[in-house]
């Protein structure tokens, strides 16, 4: 997986921070948005994140999560 990738969210997540949705839960499973970045480093030193890929899901929401959470289409 790599930034610019289209990602589709294949298992049930529930997020607490949708904009239309706040402080609620709300379950993005099939929700589909694009990775616009990957934690792997932090100020030049590698790091291991829990939650590394960054999607984009709309203008105002994007999400950390794992990679076993998305599929690429």
């Amino acid at each position: 997986m790599k930034v610019g990738d289209r990602v589709r969210v294949k298992d049930s997540v529930v997020v607490y921070h949708h904009p239309e949705h706040r402080n609620q839960p709300f379950d993005i499973k099939g929700t589909e948005g694009d990775v616009i970045g990957i934690a792997t480093q932090w100020r030049e030193r590698p790091v291991s994140a829990n939650l590394p890929i960054l999607v984009q899901f709309s203008k105002k929401f994007k999400a950390h999560l794992r990679e076993n959470e998305l599929e690429i289409i």
